[in-house]
This record gives C-alpha cells, structure tokens and sequence, in this order.
C-alpha cells in the first residue's frame, strides 16, 4: 500500500490578480490527494491578496498557513520560496504559483511516482500553456501542451523513466527544456540549498532545477499535471517584454553562479565544465567567439558550395551519357 506522506504545498504571492490567487488556492482544495499543506507566502503585497490569504488561513487553520519576510518586506521569488521551505513539514515539496492551476489528479499520481521510484530525487512533467482560461473564441484553440521536441524526438530515452544525472542538467542548461511543476523530496532540497536569493526573477528556477539534476537521477513524466496561465501581468510575461535589457545581461550571471557552485561542491566532471566554458564563451571572449561563428559559417559556405559543384557535375555527366 502507497503511503500518505504529509505534502507541502507552497504558493509564493505579491499583488497577485483576486480571482487567479482563489483560483490557485482551490486547485489545492481540489486535489484528490488529502494529505497537504499549504503555505501562503506573502513578499509584500499591497493589494487584496494578504486578505485573500489570511482569510483562508482563518477558514482552514489546519491546512493553511500564512507567511511573510520581516517587516513585509519585498524580497523577490527565490527569497519567498526559501521562507515557505524553511517553514514546510512535509516529506514532499511542491511549488505552485499564484496565478496558475493544478489538474485534481496531481498530487495523486506524482507522490505515487516517488513512491514507486524512491531513487527519484523529483518527478515533473509537461506543462500546459493555458489561453483559453478568457473564453475568448480566439483563445480556445491556442492551448498546447510544452513538451520539449528532444523528448517528441526520443520518447523512449525521456520519457515515464528517471533520467540519470546529469543529463537533464546538459538540456537544461542549453535552454532545449525547461522543469516546472514538480514535486521534490525535501532532503534533495536540504542538500542543494534552496532557491538562490540572488536571482530575483529570472533564473531563479533554471539555477534550483540546475543544482538537483547536475546531482541527481529525476524522474520525467509524459504526463501533465500543470495549467500555466498566459496573461500580459505574468512574472514570465513581464520578462519577456523586458527580454533584450535582463536576459542577456543575467546569462553569465546564472552560468559564473554554476562555476561558483561545481567549485564549492567539488565536482570535477570534465565534460560539464567543458560544456559550461562553451555557453560562457560569447560572454568572456566575444571576439573570439564571433571569430570561431565566422570561421565556421564560411565552411559551412564552402561545404555547401563544394557539395553543389559536385551535384552539378554529377547532373550534367549523367545528361551527356544519356545523350
């Protein structure tokens, strides 16, 4: 029989939209899985949203728990996520954010997912890029489920199995996938330290995700459990318009932060290194860099060109003896 461990489930806010952040919290509510928690982890709000959450706590203090930093302060995502950590008493953890739904089965099939594979140090699956949540005609169509096309390309090496670290790591940190809504095991969490307070906003998923696959094996669902809500007032939405200005600009960051953390912990793979030296090399020697793209550009040219004399040669002998 699968046991009931005791699940932390825990929703990060600030100035969320009234009817996403309920609408969140009653996905929670909704899950065929009983056994949870909930912390509502306050980074300053301003608006309606701290009364949204407190009344919640008020209505269900045995399963819901309010949270803030010092003097509600305003800390950014990784900071908050820490704080809900920090305070979660479950053997599981699992993030949701405040504007984004779970399926009722989600709970259910991911903690029985690491049950069954207790190597897996975390389990997570595609998600759904959800528009049609308007009920505008023109949204309806427009969901689609984010399966990244390296895991279409080779479902039987990526998919419903756990993967070996650190290959999720290589994909991950060549941007070919990202990791959301995943359920993680709390002593993986202890020995990778958490969200790292330094991103803010950006990163700050792809640098926890980073840590737990570069060390260990996580198990890769086919099936999706997340609804990721597309509005222009998303975290995600509000970096994309600010795309040209932060992420270039925090790319190294992120990638100088991995150097950071293989030194400190001692790890000594030479292929992630080599890997690591490649993604920095437009960003510490950018001239070199542009040298080597144009120096293989015009072989490629060179390749293509010779390939297409040979062609033509070989068209024209096979007219003349046809002839």
């Amino acid at each position: 029989m699968i046991s009931k461990k005791l699940i932390s489930c825990i929703i990060i806010f600030f100035n969320v939209d009234e009817q996403f952040f309920i609408e969140a919290i009653e996905s929670i509510f909704a899950q065929t899985y009983q056994n949870w928690e909930l912390l509502l982890v306050d980074d300053g709000s301003t608006n309606s949203s701290t009364k949204i959450a407190l009344n919640y706590v008020k209505k269900y203090p045995n399963k819901v728990r309010y949270l803030e930093h010092e003097g509600h302060q305003n800390r950014g995502m990784s900071a908050t996520r820490n704080l809900g950590i920090r305070h979660a008493k479950g053997a599981y953890i699992t993030f949701l954010d405040a504007d984004d739904l779970w399926l009722s089965n989600t709970l259910q099939e991911q903690a029985a997912i690491l049950e069954s594979n207790p190597h897996a140090a975390m389990v997570y699956g595609p998600i759904q890029w959800w528009y049609s949540w308007t009920e505008n005609i023109e949204d309806i169509s427009r969901d689609f489920i984010d399966t990244p096309n390296v895991f279409l390309q080779k479902p039987d090496i990526y998919l419903d199995k756990i993967i070996p670290s650190p290959t999720l790591f290589f994909l991950l940190l060549k941007m070919r996938i990202s990791i959301s809504g995943m359920l993680i095991r709390r002593l993986v969490i202890d020995e990778v330290g958490g969200f790292e307070e330094r991103f803010k906003g950006l990163y700050e998923d792809q640098a926890f995700c980073a840590k737990i696959c570069l060390q260990f094996p996580v198990f890769s669902a086919s099936n999706w459990w997340y609804k990721y809500r597309q509005h222009p007032d998303s975290c995600c939405a509000i970096v994309a318009k600010k795309q040209k200005e932060y992420w270039h600009l925090q790319r190294p960051v992120f990638l100088k932060y991995l150097e950071e953390y293989l030194s400190i912990k001692g790890l000594n793979n030479i292929r992630i290194w080599t890997v690591i030296k490649k993604e920095l090399l437009p960003y510490d020697y950018p001239v070199l860099y542009f040298l080597i793209n144009s120096t293989q550009r015009s072989i490629n040219v060179i390749k293509r060109t010779v390939k297409s004399i040979i062609l033509t040669k070989s068209l024209l002998k096979t007219q003349k003896i046809r002839v």
